[in-house]
C-alpha cells in the first residue's frame, strides 16, 4: 500500500557534532497504525553533503517511499506533512562570534550605554579583566528623549501620577514633587498615555531628515542590519517605530527594535537583547534561505525556539533559538518521564558530543528571562538550562599534573581521535577503549568513504603517549585503564557540577530527584553520575539518543503577547490587570485557532511579573490556582523560595503583563513509566540471554573481560537486567554498573540503583 499524501511528520534536531532526525509515517499494513524511523548523521560532512538536516530529510523520504532520490536533488514535499527544526547555527554565532555586521542607534547620551553594561564583576578578584567585546560594530546616536512623569518610590506615587480617561486624554494633570505649578507635569513637553499606563513626557522627537542622513551613511558603509534601542520604548514605542520605518525604507534587510522583541523595562538587557537579534537573526535567515533552497516547493516547518515551545517562520529570530536543540530535549524528557500523581522531581542530563545540558522539571517548565550567554545577556524566555562544555567531543588533556575533560571540543570536524580524520583525543575515545562503546553497533559513518567503523587502534595509540607522558611526569606506574578512567571521573564530576547548581543551590535536595539521561553519550555516564548525585532511578528513554528531536514531535505549538505594566498590586487595580490580560488572552487564541487549532486543543497560561517596591529583581508569576488565582500568594512564595526572605511592608508592583497560548499538538501517553513499572513482574534475563559479550572496565572491580551486552530491540517488556551488563541498539549505548537492576518497559529502561 502506498503512503499516502501529506502523512510523513519528520523533526530534525541539529546539534554541535550529530545531526538526529525521527520520522513516523503510516504502516502501509495498517494505516491506523504509525511506523518510526530514526536517522542519525554528521552535523557537517562537507565532502558528503551541504546541509545535514536537508540530507536526513533525503533518508526519511528514501527510506519511506522506497524510491532512491540522488543527493543535492531538490526534495518533493507531496509526502510530507511536516518538519519541526531545532539548530544550533545562532548558538555556534554567538559563541563563535561569526554573526552579522550591525550598527547600533541609541539615544542621544547613551552611547556607551551597553559597554558599560551592568557593573557585574563576576571574576572580582581577577587583576586581568577581559570583557567580551560588544556585538555590534559601530554606533549613531538618535537625538530623541522621552521620560516617565513622577517616581514610582513615591510613597503617594498613586495619589501624585497623571490620569487619563479612558480614551488616553488627562484628566488631571502631575501633582507630585517637581510639578512646575503650570503643566501636567515637572517642566514643558507634550504628556502621553504609553503603553504601560504610565505618563510618559516627550522631551524631544528624532528628526527624519537627520535620521535618514545617518542611516544612509550606514548602508553605503554596508550595513544591512541595525539594532534600535531607545530610551523608555517599552512603554512609548513610537521613536523606534519611525526609525524602523526610515530604515526600511532605505533598504535595511533586518531591523532589531528592542521595544517589538521584548517590551520590557531596563534597557541595559533589552538593548543587548536587541543587539543580540540584529547580530543572529541574519544568519539564522540565510541558513533557513539554504535549507528552504533544498526542496521543490516550500515545505511546511515549524521551528523550537528557547522556552520550549514551536513557532511558525514567521516568528523564528536568532533570539529565540540560542536554546533552540536543548530545549526539545527538556519538553521529550517531561513529557515521557513525569508522574503527575508521584510529582517527582527529574532533573534532565543530555550529554551530547560538544556539551552537556542540565535542566530539572517538577511539573512545569522552569523559564528565566534574563541569561547570559557567552558573555551577553538576554532578556528574552528561555528554559532554565545549565551548560558545561563536557560531552563525548570534549577533548582530554594533560597539563600542569591535572587530567583535564574540555572546555575545547573535537566536534563533529574533525571528531576525536576514532572518527578517523586525524581528531584529538575525547571521551568518546576513552569510552571506546574501556569497552562502553562496541563499534560493530557504532554507526560506520566515519573516514573518507563516511562508511568505516570507529578507529580503536588510533585511539590506543594517542592514550599510550598519554600515559607514557604522565607516568614520567609524576613518577607513577598507572596502568592503561586507571588513566582512562580517570579521564572519565573528571568528565562525569564536571557533568555534575550544574546539576547541584540546579538543585542545592537552590534548596532543593538532589537525593530526591529521578535522573532523566539522554544525549549520545548519556547512558556510558548516567549510572556514575547518578551515584555521584544520591539519585536511586535513572530514566532512560527507548530514544534517548535523539531525544531531542523526538522532543520536538512530542512539542506544543505557542504564540505568546506580553506588554508592560508598571503599576502596584492592589484590590483595585487588579480588575484593570485582569481585563488587559483578557485582551491579550483573546488575542493568543485567536492567532492559534487561525493556524487550525480547535478552542478546546487549546490552553491558555496568564502571567503577571511582579517585583517588591524599591527592589530591581522581578519574577514572572503563574499562579497554580487557575488564570486569576492568588497572584500575590504565588509570588510570595516564588520569592521566598528564590532569596529566603520577604519584604513585608513592601508593596508590589506589576512590571509587565504575559499571556501564552498553548496549542496542544500531541497525546500524553495513558501510562506513567511507573504506572507501567507497578504492573509489571520483571523477568530477570541472565549472561545466557546477551546477544554477545564484550571487555568492559568498571569502577573499584576493574575490568570485566565477558560482560554480557544485550540488544534493546531484543528485550521485551518487563526483561531485566542486572550489571554489570552494557544494554545497545543502533544510536546508544546503555553501561549498567554491577549492583544496578534495569528493567525495560514500554518506551524507558528504568535503572535502579
Amino acid at each position: 500500500m502506498a503512503i499516502p499524501d501529506h502523512s510523513i511528520r519528520i523533526s530534525a534536531d541539529r546539534g554541535g557534532t550529530f545531526c538526529d532526525v525521527y520520522a513516523d509515517y503510516p504502516d502501509p499494513d495498517n494505516n491506523e497504525h504509525r511506523r518510526e524511523l530514526i536517522v542519525k548523521l554528521l552535523s557537517q560532512d562537507p565532502s558528503n553533503y551541504n546541509d545535514a538536516p536537508t540530507e536526513g530529510i533525503r533518508r526519511v523520504l528514501e527510506a519511506v517511499t522506497g524510491q532512491e532520490i540522488p543527493r543535492g536533488e531538490k526534495l518533493d514535499i507531496a509526502k510530507i506533512d511536516y518538519i519541526r527544526l531545532s539548530t544550533t547555527v545562532a548558538t555556534n554565532a554567538l559563541l563563535e562570534r561569526k554573526g552579522r555586521k550591525h550598527a547600533l542607534l541609541i539615544t542621544k547620551g547613551f552611547k556607551d550605554l551597553l559597554l558599560i553594561g551592568n557593573q557585574s564583576r563576576p571574576k572580582i578578584f581577577d587583576l586581568n579583566i577581559r570583557r567580551p567585546p560588544p556585538l555590534y560594530s559601530t554606533v549613531v546616536e538618535i537625538d530623541e528623549r522621552v521620560t516617565l512623569v513622577g517616581y514610582t518610590s513615591d510613597p503617594q506615587a498613586e495619589e501624585h501620577k497623571v490620569v487619563f480617561d479612558e480614551n488616553g486624554h488627562i484628566e488631571r494633570g502631575y501633582r507630585g514633587e517637581g510639578w512646575d505649578r503650570k503643566g501636567d507635569a515637572e517642566g514643558p513637553g507634550r504628556v502621553v498615555q504609553g503603553v504601560s499606563g504610565e505618563a510618559v513626557r516627550i522631551l524631544k522627537e528624532p528628526d527624519e531628515v537627520s535620521v535618514r542622513a545617518d542611516l544612509q551613511t550606514l548602508y553605503d558603509d554596508g550595513y544591512r542590519s541595525v539594532a534600535v534601542v531607545l530610551a523608555h520604548s517599552y512603554t512609548f514605542p513610537e521613536h523606534e517605530l519611525r526609525v524602523g520605518r526610515v530604515a526600511s525604507s532605505l533598504g535595511f534587510e533586518h531591523i532589531s527594535l528592542s521595544s517589538q522583541l521584548l517590551p520590557m523595562i531596563k534597557m541595559v538587557p533589552r538593548g543587548v537583547s536587541a543587539t543580540a537579534d540584529a547580530y543572529l537573526t541574519p544568519i539564522l535567515r540565510a541558513y533557513l534561505d539554504g535549507f528552504f533552497s533544498g526542496f521543490a516547493e516550500l515545505p511546511r516547518v515549524e521551528f523550537m525556539s528557547s522556552d520550549g515551545g514551536l513557532v511558525d517562520v514567521s516568528g523564528f529570530s536568532g533570539l529565540k533559538t540560542i536554546l533552540s536543540g536543548p530545549a526539545g530535549g527538556v519538553v521529550g524528557y517531561a513529557r515521557t518521564s513525569w508522574d503527575e500523581k508521584r510529582k517527582t522531581p527529574i532533573i534532565g542530563l543530555d550529554v551530547g558530543g560538544t556539551s552537556t545540558d542540565v535542566s530539572r522539571f517538577s511539573g512545569r517548565y522552569e523559564v528565566v528571562y534574563e541569561t547570559t550567554t557567552a558573555g551577553v545577556t538576554i532578556q528574552s524566555p528561555q528554559l532554565d538550562i545549565n551548560t558545561v562544555a563536557a560531552g563525548g567531543g570534549s577533548c582530554l588533556t594533560f597539563r600542569n599534573g591535572l587530567f583535564l575533560a574540555g572546555p575545547e571540543s573535537a566536534g563533529a570536524e574533525p571528531g576525536p581521535t576514532c572518527y578517523r580524520k586525524g581528531g584529538p583525543l575525547a571521551v568518546t575515545d576513552a569510552n571506546l577503549l574501556l569497552g562502553r562503546l562496541i563499534p560493530d553497533y557504532f554507526p560506520k559513518i566515519f573516514g573518507k568513504s563516511e562508511k568505516e567503523p570507529l578507529d580503536v587502534d588510533a585511539s590506543r595509540r594517542e592514550f599510550e603517549k598519554l600515559v607514557q607522558e604522565i607516568n614520567e611526569s609524576s613518577a607513577s606506574d598507572l596502568s592503561l585503564d586507571e588513566i582512562i578512567y580517570g579521564f572519565i571521573k573528571v568528565a562525569n564530576e564536571t557533568m555534575c557540577r550544574p546539576i547541584r547548581a540546579l538543585t542545592e543551590a537552590k534548596g532543593y535536595a538532589t537525593s530526591s530527584h529521578i535522573l532523566a539521561s539522554f544525549g549520545g553519550a548519556g547512558g556510558q555516564h548516567a549510572c556514575e553520575i547518578a551515584s555521584l548525585l544520591g539519585i536511586r532511578t535513572v530514566l532512560i528513554h527507548r530514544y534517548s539518543s535523539i531525544l531531542s528531536a523526538y522532543g520536538l514531535a512530542l512539542s506544543e505549538r505557542v504564540y505568546e503577547r506580553q506588554e508592560p505594566a508598571s503599576t502596584f498590586y492592589t484590590a483595585g487595580n487588579v480588575p484593570t490587570l485582569s481585563s488587559r490580560l483578557d485582551v491579550l488572552t483573546d488575542a493568543t487564541r485567536k492567532e492559534l485557532e487561525k493556524q487550525g487549532f480547535a478552542p478546546e486543543h487549546i490552553r491558555t497560561e496568564r502571567m503577571l511579573n511582579m517585583r517588591f517596591n524599591g527592589t530591581d529583581t522581578a519574577l514572572m508569576v503563574l499562579p497554580e490556582d487557575g488564570e486569576d488565582g492568588d497572584y500575590l500568594g504565588a509570588f510570595r512564595r516564588a520569592y521566598k523560595a528564590e532569596f529566603g526572605f520577604l519584604l513585608d511592608e513592601a508593596r508590589v508592583i506589576v512590571d509587565d503583563i504575559k499571556v501564552r497560548s498553548i496549542g496542544v499538538t500531541a497525546d500524553k501517553p495513558d501510562l506513567s513509566v511507573f504506572d507501567e513499572l507497578d504492573q509489571l513482574r520483571p523477568r530477570v534475563i541472565g549472561p545466557e540471554g546477551a546477544a554477545t559479550r564484550h571487555s568492559v572496565y568498571f569502577d573499584k572491580i576493574g575490568r570485566v573481560d565477558d560482560t554480557p551486552v544485550f540488544e534493546l530491540g531484543k528485550l521485551e517488556v518487563g526483561d531485566a537486567v542486572d550489571g554489570p551488563a552494557i544494554v545497545i541498539d543502533d544510536t546508544q549505548t546503555i553501561v549498567v554498573v554491577p549492583g544496578a537492576r534495569a528493567v525495560l518497559t514500554n518506551r524507558q529502561l528504568v535503572i535502579m540503583l
